[in-house]
């Protein structure tokens, strides 16, 4: 038999079983703790503040004397179910009392607005769109007024008029979402399928329109990709008359039962104080009380034309949340209602040359009208030189996108003010002090959408 002359395999490295909650052993000393299993040992008092929730009101309740042993570290997530996305919570436990949340971020790592610096004004809908996925029209949106500000060109009113159509529809899609996952969340599995039955309603509507369910690239600076199609009024008809009946289903099954209640009422609380101390908006900032919602403060796209009223709660708690958010369904539906009453003739775009490709018709007739077409879908349309925000309030609260321009057709600078990365620093603060048992209902009534936060 010949000789074996390969090398011999290395000996295997032995490794300890490594516990939750205890010191990381050495073999980890130099790797890194992104997936450490206990909290960091030497945390800054800054730090540990914010993870107790007592930067603003100290309500903290521990005894001194609990020793380290009677506390425990566990991670919730990144790839729980009831986390709503790829977030991760490193929670301390004392008992099944919550002491400390860290929440960690990061694991989508989309990098929309660095990519958004690559891209042309008009390709950039289509990278936006899939920051907030839920509620994708609202980021086409800010970031079409945002190029508009800088732009100074007019928007026709039917275009405006479409805008707050599509927006609310989908302020109403994604309230249903979260509804549905909020309730399947804490036990309550009809709602579920109650919420995902009416947003089939206007996700239909959506693709009739846009010719996708999500992530449409519809709202472009100047105005929308296209006019409304045929026979759409029957359509937001039969939506304004549905969606109103399923709500009575959820209000039937959730406002006055005893099991959601005792789930939901004096959970999660934040107050007003500690909301406006963390930049929280929404929903979340409308439960404690505060009437701040900017299509009343900052209106846009002519959304002051049309009568309806803020939701407002005054307990700051899970309950609270989730019936500003049916409130806020019924509302966007008046609105809705009132915009296909009202619904203006006209241009569904500007006719500004400079942002806006001829018509198709033209193209087949005049040749600089075809080198307009082509000019404008390669080189895309130049932005002058200065820098804009505006915000609008999406389901999640204020969403914000600041653009500085070098005068090229690209943004020199692209920001997103996303609402759910704002949202979720208050969950230390609304899951101090509870039971651990609650913190999925929290987190739910939360209602982010880690696009919207990793962008």
């Amino acid at each position: 038999m010949a000789e074996d002359t390969r090398a011999p395999k290395p000996a295997r490295e032995h490794r300890d079983v490594w516990i939750t909650a205890e010191e990381a052993p050495d073999w980890m000393s130099h790797s890194t703790d992104e997936g450490a299993q206990t909290m960091r040992l030497d945390e800054s008092q800054q730090r540990l503040v914010e993870q107790m929730g007592v930067r603003v009101a100290d309500d903290y309740v521990l005894d001194d004397q609990i020793s380290e042993d009677e506390r425990m570290i566990i991670n919730m997530g990144p790839q729980h179910p009831s986390t709503h996305g790829v977030m991760r919570l490193q929670i301390e436990l004392e008992g099944e009392i919550v002491r400390r949340v860290k929440p960690i971020i990061g694991y989508l790592h989309t990098g929309m607005e660095k990519t958004g610096e690559s891209l042309m004004y008009m390709q950039g809908g289509t990278n936006v769109t899939r920051m907030d996925y839920i509620a994708p029209l609202f980021n086409e949106l800010v970031f079409a007024l945002a190029t508009e500000k800088l732009l100074e060109v007019e928007i026709p009113p039917r275009a405006q008029a479409i805008r707050i159509l599509m927006t609310e529809l989908n302020r109403v899609a994604s309230h249903l979402v979260s509804l549905a996952t909020q309730g399947m969340d804490v036990g309550a599995l009809s709602m579920m399928l109650y919420g995902f039955r009416e947003r089939e309603l206007i996700l239909a509507f959506f693709e009739k329109t846009t010719g996708l369910r999500m992530n449409h690239n519809y709202i472009r600076a100047g105005g929308v990709a296209a006019d409304l199609p045929d026979g759409w009024e029957e359509d937001i008809a039969e939506i304004v008359e549905k969606i109103p009946i399923g709500v009575a289903d959820y209000e039937d099954l959730l406002k006055a039962n005893p099991i959601w209640e005792g789930r939901t009422r004096g959970v999660g609380v934040i107050s007003a104080e500690e909301c406006l101390a963390y930049g929280i908006t929404g929903p979340p900032l409308r439960a404690t009380g505060v009437d701040l919602d900017l299509r009343k403060s900052q209106p846009y796209s002519g959304i002051e034309q049309y009568e309806f009223d803020v939701a407002v709660g005054s307990n700051g708690d899970v309950y609270d949340r989730y019936r500003i958010r049916v409130q806020e369904i019924l509302q966007s539906l008046r609105i809705v209602q009132q915009v296909a009453n009202r619904m203006p003739a006209g241009d569904y775009r500007t006719d500004d040359r400079k942002v806006t490709p001829p018509p198709r018709k033209r193209i087949d007739e005049s040749m600089e009208a075809l080198i307009h077409h082509f000019k404008l879908f390669t080189e895309g349309f130049k932005v002058p030189e200065g820098e804009a925000y505006v915000a609008i309030e999406s389901p999640r609260g204020e969403i914000g996108c600041y653009i500085v321009s070098d005068g090229s057709a690209k943004p020199y600078r692209m920001h997103i003010r996303a609402p759910s990365f704002a949202n979720l620093q208050g969950l230390p603060i609304m899951l101090a002090d509870s039971l651990v048992a609650d913190s999925v209902a929290t987190i739910a009534s939360v209602d982010a959408v880690m696009g919207d936060v990793d962008r």
